[in-house]
């Protein structure tokens, strides 16, 4: 079994094309050096400077998938600050699909990792006379692909919905696009959106918003209801005293407790 060195330098190879000959004549020139004939050193492991120089690495790293990007990030603490580049991450994100642009910032950097195209939907505004099996035909789709992406238990979901997620069904529809990485409330899940018709309608989006971030409060509510055992409305007084901070609201519900311990009113 080989050792965490040899590892480094296998994945080094395929990074740096020269990387055998950089590596002999280093291990040469260090071991008259130091007197060591048959010492070789690791450039993982010496002053190697061309893998602690960001703008290298940077220059390296942009031209790395998505995969190699995410092990390339656990080498080590500089790796990682420069893996971690939100321009990077949009690069690699992109170049599979040929993608004109990315807009938004997803909730979780996880997201990146994930460049299939599954990951991508089309946004479909509802209008009279829609259903799941009429859109499934117009864009050439599954009518379960249309459900499971839109989180929908059975036809009936679509009246409660102001919009469905298509998924893509040809990957040249993405060529030159522009995507807007968005929360949608109702599939309950972050995608790619593609607006065929051209940029989304604000004020859709900000209906959308709206919804996601009430439902997220709706949550919050409900988990301190849990933690604290408490009704409804005294959850929601000690999450406003706290400005929204879950920590800070436990915390300030915990205080009035021990003073009602202590002064005896409980």
């Amino acid at each position: 079994m080989g050792c965490w060195g040899d590892e480094e330098e296998d994945f080094l190879k395929q990074l740096m094309p020269n990387f055998s000959e950089n590596l002999t004549l280093g291990s040469t020139s260090q071991a008259s050096t130091s007197g060591e004939s048959g010492a070789v050193i690791s450039p993982m492991n010496s002053h190697f400077s061309a893998l602690a120089c960001q703008d290298v690495l940077r220059n390296i790293f942009e031209r790395l998938p998505v995969p190699d990007l995410a092990r390339a990030s656990c080498v080590c603490r500089t790796w990682n600050l420069v893996a971690s580049d939100r321009e990077i991450h949009v690069r690699a994100f992109k170049a599979p699909w040929k993608l004109k642009d990315v807009v938004g910032i997803p909730s979780s950097g996880s997201f990146w990792r994930d460049t299939s195209l599954g990951k991508f939907a089309i946004s479909h505004r509802l209008v009279r006379g829609d259903s799941v099996a009429s859109l499934a035909v117009k864009y050439y789709v599954q009518v379960m692909d249309i459900k499971r992406l839109n989180n929908m238990m059975s036809d009936h979901g679509i009246y409660s919905r102001e919009r469905l997620l298509i998924p893509v069904s040809k990957p040249d529809m993405l060529i030159n696009a522009i995507c807007y990485i968005e929360l949608d409330p109702c599939a309950k899940r972050e995608v790619a959106v593609l607006y065929l018709e051209g940029e989304p309608d604000k004020k859709f989006n900000s209906l959308l918003n709206k919804v996601s971030s009430e439902q997220g409060r709706r949550r919050l509510v409900d988990s301190l209801k849990r933690s604290m055992q408490v009704d409804d409305g005294t959850a929601q007084y000690y999450l406003s005293i706290s400005n929204g901070d879950p920590r800070a609201a436990i915390s300030e519900f915990s205080e009035d407790l021990r003073w009602e311990r202590h002064a005896g009113l409980s």
